[in-house]
């Protein structure tokens, strides 16, 4: 393997050279031109923030299953008893704003898709962690490899999606054991988009942290962040053993933490949108001083992930309170000062349905107003999460680029403005074949491709297709025409060395 290795590190600059692509077509991140939207003023802020610093010192975060972690934090300056741990005042905020970078890169394999996460930008990346996959072609199942590596081959081909993401669904049909080396070679070989890690375990951490060592090489990584991960807070004020196990992996190899807590108002969280809020600032501060504790100058995104429960049945539901909150808690990351990510498309349809679209269209609009830097589950999400479905995925992909353009804004000048088209027109005409309509016709307006405005004669002739029946012949379209990007040889070996002889260490284990 040492051989593979040292004719990679030979070889660094072939990594790059995936498909070619136009640079037109290249649309790595989106920059916004639109300001965010702004509900709460400067004195509910501080309010929030105020009871946030109450709750870190009156009741605490429980730091479970880690003695290295309590002492990190002691030293710093917090209250250990036990596994709870309590703050003063501005301890967090003070660590956080001294040491957490505003933005930061993650590099690509393909240095075109590498990714700008923070300050006005907004990366889109596929839903993540759902055991469950569905589509018009078959019935809801648990989701295998092959479906994995589907879905990962769609991202890649959708323009709108500019990061391949994660767990995008559960390779059910390999060891949960071993199912994090799959997952990674499957992103490496289909996609040269960024990606993101496994943070379910430490070891499982390490290898990704490994892998991305071998595909970009020990110096770049020890140097640049190519990993994201998703430490997942457990909600209310818990993070355990495993979760920091895969933080400190993350932050002593200067690779992206994402501290997101999850809270269902009613359940994880109290009812009311104001206390989601103060949680949600207090769970997210302390998991992202941690990794500032321990190596500062992390890159380091906020997370927070909020939803409703129905009260009748207890199952999480969507409605106007997340996105309420969501928009509020990007107005105190921006007083925070760090990247931050948020849910997009998400949905609790079982369906592919207008209640799932709804769902999912007026939650993405919230997650742009709300100025997110990192948007998971922007594709794909289904069922409350549980599941991916392949027609939703391009669906939401195609609404995404609706969204692009909204982040675009308008453009003023004179030449956009068309007097001139005025004057060559003029009064009671039509502007179909003036010189401004032709020089832009091409690109003046979004084109859905999903939607159809034909004449209602034109779409009964050609089949009276429905939208999820259009998104089903897409994806599959979109299969046929998928050219993998070029991975240099000796990388993929080195990779599938380290694979097998990973897996060779351990269990099948599927629980």
């Amino acid at each position: 393997m040492s051989k593979v290795i040292s004719r990679r590190r030979r070889t660094a600059s072939k990594v790059g050279r995936a498909r070619p692509v136009a640079a037109s077509r290249v649309r790595p991140y989106v920059t916004r031109a639109i300001p965010c939207l702004d509900i709460l003023d400067d004195d509910g802020l501080a309010m929030i923030e105020r009871e946030a610093d109450r709750l870190l010192k009156e009741v605490g975060i429980d730091f479970r299953g880690d003695t290295e972690v309590l002492k990190i934090l002691a030293d710093a300056g917090a209250t250990v008893d036990g596994e709870r741990v309590r703050f003063d005042e501005g301890l967090l905020r003070s660590i956080i704003q001294t040491h957490a970078p505003a933005e930061f890169i993650q590099h690509a394999r393909n240095p075109a898709r590498s990714v700008k996460i923070g300050g006005k930008n907004t990366v889109f990346a596929p839903t993540y962690g759902p055991p469950f996959v569905c589509s018009l072609d078959f019935e809801r199942r648990y989701g295998t490899l092959e479906d994995l590596q589907i879905l990962i081959k769609l991202a890649y081909m959708s323009d709108s999606l500019h990061h391949s993401g994660g767990i995008i669904c559960e390779p059910t049909d390999i060891p949960v054991s071993k199912r994090h080396l799959d997952t990674l070679y499957s992103h490496i070989k289909y996609s040269d988009k960024a990606f993101m890690g496994a943070a379910t375990s430490g070891e499982r951490a390490a290898d990704s942290v490994e892998i991305a060592r071998i595909l970009f090489g020990a110096d770049f990584v020890d140097n640049n962040c190519c990993l994201a991960s998703l430490v997942n807070v457990n909600s209310p004020l818990v993070l355990d053993d495993s979760m920091l196990a895969a933080l400190k992996i993350y932050a002593r190899a200067g690779q992206a933490v994402t501290v997101t807590p999850f809270i269902i108002a009613g359940a994880t969280g109290p009812t009311t949108i104001a206390a989601n809020l103060v949680q949600g600032l207090a769970e997210t501060m302390a998991g992202v001083a941690l990794t500032q504790l321990i190596n500062p100058g992390t890159p380091v995104m906020a997370g927070f992930l909020s939803t409703a429960i129905n009260m009748r049945s207890g199952a999480p539901s969507r409605g106007p309170e997340p996105n309420l909150a969501l928009i509020a808690f990007g107005q105190l990351m921006r007083r925070l000062g760090v990247p931050w990510r948020a849910g997009g498309s998400f949905s609790t349809s079982k369906i592919l349905d207008a209640q799932a679209m709804q769902e999912a269209s007026t939650f993405i609009y919230s997650t742009i107003l709300a100025g997110a830097n990192f948007v998971i589950h922007a594709a794909g999400s289904f069922e409350g999460g549980l599941c991916t479905s392949f027609e939703k995925f391009v669906m939401d992909a195609d609404n995404l680029s609706m969204m692009e353009r909204m982040l675009g804004g308008i453009t003023v000048n004179k030449d956009e403005c068309a007097l001139e088209a005025f004057k060559e027109v003029g009064p009671g005409e039509h502007y179909l074949g003036c010189q401004h309509t032709m020089s832009r016709y091409q690109d003046a307006f979004h084109v859905s491709t999903i939607a159809n405005s034909d004449s209602f004669e034109q779409w009964k002739e050609a089949g009276s297709l429905d939208a999820t029946t259009r998104a089903n012949h897409l994806w599959k379209k979109m299969l046929d025409e998928y050219v993998p990007p070029a991975l240099d040889p000796a990388v993929d070996e080195a990779l599938g060395e380290y694979i097998d002889n990973r897996k060779s260490q351990l269990p099948d284990s599927f629980a």
